[in-house]
């Protein structure tokens, strides 16, 4: 059968989607369907994009991948892909894509930081690194040295980074950019139930009656979980209410019941208003068996600053006349200012006159961190008294032209949607919520709602944070590749957790450093500081991906320091850097993500990676080779003063020499190695393993010589070993092998079984034992260990410094409505809010160079309200400045496009380079979870 390029694409095209569906295909299609694959391998994969979780299919051919379906077996999408990830493959053959790894040198070859590119060595690329790391280790201490990680790195990558970072160098200036998307999140977690990660699944969906979207365009960023919210609102549509909550119209708003727009930050207000309509208006939806065997009521700091740079600060002095400070001018020092001292709004005035401010006051911030305490019922219903409709219908109505008494009927109808007995209510979210200055508070009052009416941890019920990339959950988040983290929700601060975790790691008591606080931001600013001099940016585009840009920009390139680019193509990062490594990519190396569901997917390597790039694995692995225990494991005096012990002689006694390199203890130790290579048996049979077995490309390595590869199983020995800390501790986690047999698995999995609701003890193992014990005859334990000892007090502070213990218990707490530092003003009049849009990821690295994604949407576009460009002497498709206290990029014009703002704000997507938005976004981060608010700050418009 001979079959044209059109007429195999559509048969093969044909036979899928039907398949995907359940329908009988025609013989002669499939016939033709055959034809065309003959010679092709499908295996099994994870999606490279969001937090979805999508399982995908995927065909190869002489070392090609040539196909991608969905997986009609993934029970997260079911045979179905969204436009990006029908590319999974083309994301990888760009024709940009780096090939060998550059650094900068002058005509003689020579590293010189102000020359250009050329292509070196991987030997010449580690001698370099090998340099700078030691120069910054002498210059800084284990502060000096900086990871800009990833919610994108495999879970093996991310364990193998976290050894070396912090068990290696002893340095936990190992931040993701998950930083940037879920860690107010993973604090309302933390802070909520004692433990991270969503305690319901995506099967929510099918079961419950409502479903609202806070601050989430789900139809755009996760589409396959909205076609599965679609589905059920058509099927029956008269019980199903979709609500749409949002700062401005999108695709997400075609299929709401109510839209609510609101004005930026004033998501805080609405959850207070919906508890305060259940406490004052419908007390009898309480409760309070629930309450009283599961619930205590809690408060906190309201004076915590912005998580901007605080005065003092090297690069915020001297401070001048004029209003400007060390490197920043007087316009930036407008808004940082309130890091220090803010006054109170006329707007904030009822919300905070619980705890006795008025207008006017100035409010003194101070780090707050973590702090929180017990506070009564009653306490918690004087702290709602101030959400009344009227005015939390005031502060938060966002569309100018909306008139006030139908936005206070949308409210009412929204609280009772939440509060009507037997409706089952899904809340989801993702950026709106999180990247916030308060948006640690905020997750907490999701719950707040939720646990009074008795509707979480429950099928079709519950409030569920989605994330948003691969796997900033399996590995950001259980890794824990976060600078205060280690794995299995344990913490560097915690010298148990710190002592089991040198202990599974075979490394002296005291190698691990307490002090984890270089967040994301912390590490762009300590480099602006001169703190850190050496930082390798890895499966991120950490700048381009940074709000107020220009800044670390600048220091990266001006200051003494290397930075260094891991990648599969030359982004901005990689622009900005001093060397540059060529990355596999996804499908080119053995993997595993974890998403938003629990749900841990492993794929094998499917081809081998183009020219000489290797996977990050191995790019940690042949570093560490280079560092040996009388290298990195001597004394250390940290900035605060503390100091990190000479543990060299304890090295000693374990049976290390001062000439035992990292590699032979975190990596190619004797368990390791007892992971064997068997091409023979599953699931390794018939797959390539550059790292473990090398290549037919004969790479030329770190020493010179061809890659022959570690020799053992090395992603199943970091898999196993990463995966041991969870086990019996609630986070369990099913064998390596399993995972390869199976379409992923939600955790905990006890006795083979996943759990798809936990802290019900109808469902959860751990729960169930937890009630068990207790006795207490309740359907749920939140077993999570984390704060679960508190003062007592009220809405002022603590009043009694005696712990009580809260064991099994989860919070309610009373959080106030506050503005962001930066709101519009007289010259910066509207609120910019920026975002993904369907068709790109993130900065674009991939999904630009895909051609039919680029034709799709060739530009980042300035969204605005047509009066809006109206005012300001602007009209469609012309180019427009968007210009802030920060900086300012060119836009085009868009009045009619699928993202419609109220005439009070703009959306500008970040997918561009070329538009440069987050050089006008501000850095303020939330002050608990450290995670920048992207979603809102002060701009004004003119034309270009």
């Amino acid at each position: 059968m001979s079959l044209s390029r059109r007429e195999f694409l559509k048969s093969s095209a044909a036979a899928s989607a039907a398949a995907a569906i359940g329908m009988n295909v025609p013989a002669e299609l499939e016939a033709s369907a055959n034809a065309a694959e003959n010679g092709w391998r499908w295996d099994k994969a994870a999606c490279r994009f969001c937090g979805t979780g999508c399982g995908i299919m995927m065909a190869t051919k002489n070392g090609k991948i040539v196909a991608v379906k969905g997986d009609p077996a993934a029970p997260v999408n079911r045979g179905l892909n969204c436009i990006k990830g029908y590319f999974n493959a083309k994301i990888m053959y760009g024709a940009d894509r780096l090939t060998q790894p550059l650094l900068r040198v002058d005509n003689n070859g020579n590293f010189d930081k102000k020359g250009k590119f050329a292509p070196v060595s991987w030997q010449r690329a580690f001698d370099e690194m090998e340099v700078h790391i030691k120069k910054a280790l002498k210059a800084s201490g284990p502060e000096g040295v900086a990871v800009f990680a990833s919610g994108q790195y495999t879970v093996m990558e991310g364990y193998a980074a976290q050894k070396m970072m912090k068990g290696g160098f002893r340095s936990n200036a190992i931040d993701p950019n998950a930083r940037h998307c879920m860690a107010s999140a993973v604090v309302g977690f933390y802070q909520t139930f004692g433990i991270d990660e969503p305690s319901g699944c995506y099967d929510d969906i099918e079961l419950t009656d409502t479903v609202v979207s806070w601050g989430s365009n789900m139809a755009e960023m996760h589409p396959i979980l909205w076609s599965r919210v679609t589905d059920r609102k058509l099927s029956d549509p008269d019980r199903v209410k979709v609500v749409n909550m949002s700062t401005y119209r999108h695709r997400t708003s075609d299929l709401a019941d109510i839209e609510i727009i609101f004005t930026p930050n004033t998501d805080l207000a609405m959850w207070n208003y919906i508890a305060r309509e259940i406490v004052y208006n419908n007390p009898d939806a309480i409760d309070w068996d629930f309450l009283k065997k599961n619930i205590i009521f809690a408060a906190s700091p309201v004076n915590m600053g912005y998580g901007m740079r605080r005065a003092g600060e090297p690069s915020v002095m001297p401070v001048r006349a004029d209003g400007s400070a060390g490197k920043y001018n007087a316009k930036e020092m407008e808004t940082y200012n309130h890091e220090m001292v803010h006054v109170v709004s006329e707007n904030e005035a009822p919300a905070l006159e619980p705890y006795g401010y008025k207008a006017g006051d100035e409010m003194v911030n101070k780090p707050a961190g973590l702090k929180h305490w017990e506070i009564s019922f009653e306490e918690y219903k004087k702290f709602l008294a101030p959400y009344t409709l009227d005015y939390v219908a005031k502060v938060s109505k966002g569309d100018p032209d909306e008139d006030i008494e139908e936005f206070k009927k949308k409210l009412q109808m929204l609280a009772d949607l939440y509060i009507e007995k037997g409706r089952k209510v899904v809340s989801f979210w993702t950026m709106g919520m999180n990247q916030h200055t308060r948006g640690t508070w905020v997750n907490t009052l999701s719950y707040n709602v939720h646990f009074m009416l008795n509707k979480q941890a429950l099928p079709g019920s519950g409030a569920f944070s989605l994330t948003g990339q691969p796997s900033a959950c399996g590995t950001a988040r259980e890794v824990g590749t976060f600078c205060h983290r280690l794995p299995a929700d344990m913490m560097v601060k915690n010298p148990k957790h710190r002592k089991k975790t040198e202990d599974r790691w075979k490394i002296p008591h005291g190698t691990l450093n307490p002090v984890g606080n270089q967040h994301i931001m912390k590490i762009h600013r300590d480099i602006e500081d001169g703190v850190v001099k050496f930082a390798w940016v890895n499966v991120c585009n950490a700048y381009q991906d940074s709000a107020n840009a220009t800044h670390w920009i600048k220091a990266a390139r001006e200051m003494d320091n290397f930075i260094v680019t891991s990648d599969g193509y030359p982004g901005i990062s990689a622009m900005v850097s001093d060397l540059v490594l060529p990355s596999a990519m996804i499908y080119e190396k053995w993997g595993a993500y974890g998403n938003a569901e629990r749900r841990t997917q492993h794929w094998r390597q499917q081809v081998l990676p183009v020219g000489d790039a290797m996977s990050d694995t191995w790019q940690w692995m042949e570093l560490s080779k280079r560092f040996t225990v009388n290298d990195l494991w001597g004394a250390y005096t940290l900035r605060n003063g503390k100091k990190l012990a000479d543990v060299r002689a304890d090295a000693e006694k374990m049976g290390y020499t001062k000439d035992t390199t990292m590699y032979e203890i975190l990596y190619a130790n004797e368990e390791a190695k007892s992971y064997k290579i068997d091409l023979n048996a599953f699931p390794q049979k018939g797959y390539d393993n550059s790292d473990c077995s090398g290549d037919s490309r004969n790479v030329i390595g770190g020493d010179g010589e061809v890659v022959k590869g570690c020799g053992f199983m090395v992603h199943e020995y970091l898999f196993e070993e990463y995966a041991w800390f969870g086990r019996g501790h609630g986070h369990d986690l099913a064998p390596f092998t399993t995972y390869h047999k199976v379409r992923g698995l939600k955790w905990p999995v006890v006795d083979g079984k996943e759990t798809q609701w936990r802290f019900n003890a109808k469902y959860d193992p751990y729960a169930a034992a937890a009630v068990a014990k207790s006795g207490n005859g309740s359907t749920h334990a939140f077993y999570g260990p984390l704060a679960k000892a508190l003062t007592q007090g009220d809405l002022m502070g603590i009043k009694d410094k005696n712990k009580k213990s809260l064991k099994n218990k989860a919070k309610i707490f009373a959080r106030p409505y506050m503005e962001p530092p930066e709101v519009p003003d007289a010259e910066y009049d509207t609120w910019l809010c920026t975002g993904r849009v369907l068709e790109h990821w993130h900065s674009g690295t991939m999904t630009m160079r895909v051609p039919e994604l680029f034709r799709a949407v060739p530009e980042a576009l300035c969204y605005m309200h047509p009066q809006t460009a109206k005012d300001k002497g602007l009209k469609q498709g012309e180019l427009c400045w968007v210009e802030s206290r920060r900086g300012k990029v060119k836009a085009r014009v868009e009045t009619r496009g699928r993202n419609r703002p109220p005439r009070s704000l703009v959306f500008v997507p970040w997918f561009d380079e070329k538009v440069f938005i987050n050089k006008v976004c501000l850095d303020a981060t939330c002050p608990q979870s450290k995670q920048t608010d992207y979603k809102k700050c002060a701009i004004k418009l003119y034309k270009a």
